[in-house]
C-alpha cells in the first residue's frame, strides 16, 4: 500500500461546534471516573494475574472474587496518620503529590475515545478537546510530572528521598528523550500532530505497520517512562530504601501510587492512538454490518480494549522479568535507543520524500511493485549507511569503555570495610579475608593475668 495515502485529511478531523461547555465539563467528569475505576480495577487484576503466575490466589476475600481489595486498601490509606518530618519543607511536600498526580490527568484529555456521538441532545466527538499539536500537550505533561518527583526526593529532608528523586528524574527525562524521537514518525507518516487526525490517518492502514520500528522503541520507553519492572530503579528497595516517596505515608503516598497507574493508562492510551488505530475497531471486525461496529459508542469498547492490552502487557513484565541495573539501563537509553532512533527518522523522512516524488524519476528508471527501481536503490543505500554509522558508532563506545576499564587498576582483592562503609565486590573481584588474631597474643587492652590470678588478686 501506498504510504502517501497515510496524509492527514485536510482540516480538523472532529467538530466541537455542537459542543456546549457543560458538555465539556460532563466529558470530563465521565474521564476522570473512566481512570479512576479503572485504576481500581488494573491494581486488583495485577494482583490476581500475579498471583496466578507464582501460583498463589491474590486478593479474593473483599468481595465477589477479591474486587473490592483495591477499595479496602483506598479506605486503610485514607484513615492512616500522615506524617511530616521535621526537616520536610511542609509546603513542597504537599505540592509534589499534587503535581505528580494532576498532571497524569491531562494525556486523556486530548485522547480520542470514540467517534462522534449523540450526548444530551449534542453530536459531539468522545474527546474532550483537540489541537493541531496535541501529542506535544502530552509529552509537555509528562515533562511537568516530572517535577513532582523532584520535589518530592529534594523537599523530604533525608538522603534516601534525594538520590531516589535524582535517579527517577534522570531516567525519566533520558527516555523522554527516546520516546519524543519515536513519534517523529508517526508524525511524518499521518502528516499532523493532532490525535484524531492521527487517527483518521490510520482508517486503511494502522501505523504499527509502516512506523514498525517506532512502536517497538516507544514500548520500551514507556516502561521505563512509567518507572515499572523491569525498569522501577528509582523504587529499589534494596538499594535506596522506596524512592523518591520514601518519607510519603497516607493519602500522599497513595497519591503516588495513583500517578503510576494513571501514567500508565495515558501512555498505553498514546500509543493505542498512534499506532494500533485509536478508537477504530480491527479490519476483519470494522468490516461486519458495512461497519456498524465501527460507529457510535463501540468505539469505546475497540479503544479500552487495545489499552488493556498495553495493561496486561505490564503486569506480565512485572511477573516475570528481574530489574536491571541503573547504569545499563541508563547506558541503553542513552548510547543505544537514541542514536538509532534517530537514525530511524532519518530514513522515515528519506523515504517520505522519496515517496511524494521529491527525488524524480529517471528516464532509465522502471516500475516495480508500484514504485520506481530509482526509489528502492536509494532506500537501500540509505539502509545501508545508516547500518555501517550504528556499528562505527557501537565500536566506537565498546572501545572506549574497554580502554576505560583497561586504565582503572582493580584490586583483585577488596576489603569492604576499608573506608568505614561497606563497599560490595566489583566484577572479578574477591572479598578480602580478615585477619585472624594469633590466640597467644592478648589482644591490646585485655588482662595479662591468669584465671586463678585474677580471682585471687
Amino acid at each position: 500500500m501506498n504510504l502517501v495515502s497515510l496524509a492527514a485529511v485536510d482540516g480538523p478531523a472532529v467538530d466541537f461546534s455542537d459542543t456546549p461547555m457543560w458538555l465539556h465539563l460532563v466529558k470530563a467528569l465521565l474521564i476522570f471516573v473512566y481512570l479512576l475505576v479503572s485504576t481500581l480495577l488494573v491494581i486488583w487484576f495485577e494482583r490476581r494475574v500475579i498471583g496466578r503466575m507464582q501460583q498463589r490466589p491474590g486478593p479474593n476475600r473483599n468481595g465477589p472474587f477479591g474486587l473490592l481489595q483495591t477499595l479496602a486498601d483506598g479506605m486503610k490509606s485514607m484513615f492512616k496518620e500522615d506524617n511530616t518530618p521535621t526537616n520536610a519543607d511542609k509546603i513542597v511536600f504537599t505540592l509534589a503529590p499534587l503535581v505528580a498526580a494532576t498532571m497524569c490527568f491531562v494525556t486523556f484529555g486530548v485522547m480520542p475515545m470514540g467517534p462522534t456521538v449523540w450526548m444530551f441532545g449534542h453530536q459531539t466527538p468522545l474527546q474532550l478537546t483537540d489541537a493541531p499539536m496535541a501529542v506535544l500537550l502530552v509529552l509537555a505533561a509528562a515533562s511537568v510530572g516530572v517535577y513532582g518527583i523532584i520535589m518530592a526526593g529534594w523537599s523530604s529532608g533525608s538522603t534516601y528521598p534525594l538520590l531516589g528523586g535524582l535517579r527517577s528524574s534522570a531516567q525519566v527525562i533520558s527516555y523522554e528523550i527516546a520516546m519524543g524521537l519515536s513519534l517523529v514518525a508517526v508524525f511524518l507518516y499521518a502528516g499532523s500532530m493532532s490525535t484524531s487526525q492521527i487517527v483518521a490517518a490510520q482508517a486503511q492502514l494502522w501505523l504499527v505497520i509502516p512506523a514498525w520500528f517506532s512502536f517497538g522503541v516507544y514500548v520500551i520507553t514507556m516502561v521505563g517512562e512509567t518507572n515499572r519492572l523491569p525498569f522501577d530503579l528509582a523504587e529499589g528497595e534494596g538499594e535506596i530504601v522506596g524512592g523518591f516517596h520514601t518519607e510519603y505515608g497516607s493519602m500522599r503516598f497513595a497519591m503516588f501510587f495513583l500517578a503510576e497507574y494513571i501514567n500508565m493508562f495515558g501512555v498505553s492510551a498514546l500509543a493505542t492512538t498512534l499506532f494500533l488505530g485509536g478508537w477504530q475497531a480491527p479490519p476483519l471486525i470494522a468490516a461486519i454490518g458495512d461497519g456498524v461496529l465501527n460507529q457510535g459508542w463501540w468505539g469505546v469498547l475497540w479503544f479500552t480494549l487495545k489499552v488493556w492490552l498495553f495493561m496486561f502487557m505490564f503486569v506480565w513484565l512485572r511477573g516475570s522479568l528481574p530489574r536491571t541495573r541503573y547504569d545499563q539501563f541508563m547506558r541503553f537509553g542513552w548510547k543505544r535507543l537514541i542514536p538509532v532512533t534517530i537514525l530511524w527518522v532519518v530514513y522515515v523522512a528519506f523515504d517520505k520524500a522519496a515517496r511524494q516524488g521529491w527525488l524524480g524519476d529517471s528516464t532509465f528508471s522502471f516500475t516495480l511493485f508500484g514504485q520506481t527501481r530509482t526509489l528502492y536503490l536509494a532506500q537501500f543505500v540509505l539502509v545501508l549507511l545508516m547500518i555501517l554509522v550504528l556499528v562505527w558508532v557501537l565500536l566506537r563506545i565498546d572501545a572506549r569503555s574497554r580502554s576505560t576499564q583497561a586504565a582503572v587498576q582493580v584490586p583483585d582483592e577488596v576489603d569492604p570495610f576499608a573506608g568505614g562503609y561497606p563497599v560490595p565486590p566489583l566484577p572479578g573481584q574477591r572479598l578480602r579475608e580478615p585477619e585472624r588474631p594469633d590466640p597467644r597474643v592478648p589482644a591490646v587492652g585485655a588482662s595479662t593475668l591468669t584465671a586463678k590470678e585474677d580471682i585471687h588478686g
